[in-house]
């Protein structure tokens, strides 16, 4: 249920309009002590203003030529705000130290390796803990080129049980219409992947 209507005579109506520019904290104590309003609350009291388009003038921005209240001052600005800033050097305190290691959701191992993030620009960067071993021995892995995993298995990283195949490949071996090749027998995988290689093959001399 609505509160009743709060009725304001001419005189304070006038009386507010020229105290419009006043901070309205300020403005609203003046006026109840002036003219006895205790009924009028804060919120009245602005509600009004808004109703009658009366600005106070100020937009919280900054103005040309207008000096900021921080200028000078030193961090911290608050003696017990320095208790939870970050000082110069210091470091998170779940921050993984290099040559980590972790396993992301698609199942992959990745390790912590001091290469530059190009996403962030930091030192130091995650990455595939099986590219970046076999990349050590082979170079930096071409473009449109990923990795696959021989025996199917993502957590063994050893160079020798990935081979670098062409990313188009990889829908012939597993996907909607691939072969099923992570869950085929151990005998059956090199036949799979000589398959979907010869395909490709012919695919792509075909568009040749």
């Amino acid at each position: 249920m609505k509160g009743n209507r709060i009725e304001f005579c001419k005189d304070e109506l006038t009386w507010i309009e020229a105290q419009k520019t006043t901070p309205r904290r300020q403005a609203h104590a003046e006026f109840v002590r002036r003219f006895n309003r205790p009924d009028v609350s804060l919120t009245n009291f602005t509600a009004l203003c808004k109703r009658k388009g009366w600005k106070t003038g100020r937009t919280g921005q900054f103005k040309k030529g207008q000096t900021s209240w921080s200028k000078g001052k030193k961090r911290p600005f608050n003696a017990n705000s320095a208790q939870t800033q970050f000082k110069k050097g210091d470091a998170p305190a779940n921050r993984l130290p290099l040559w980590s290691e972790r396993h992301n959701e698609d199942g992959y191992i990745e390790i912590k390796v001091p290469q530059r993030n190009p996403h962030t620009g930091s030192s130091t960067r995650f990455m595939h803990k099986h590219r970046y071993l076999w990349e050590l021995e082979n170079g930096p892995l071409p473009t449109g080129m990923c990795l696959k995993a021989l025996d199917g298995d993502k957590t063994n990283t050893d160079p020798s049980n990935w081979k670098m195949i062409p990313r188009a490949l990889l829908p012939r071996l597993n996907g909607r219409f691939g072969r099923d090749y992570e869950n085929a027998a151990p005998e059956v995988k090199p036949l799979i992947l000589a398959t979907a290689q010869l395909e490709h093959a012919a695919r792509e001399a075909k568009k040749r």
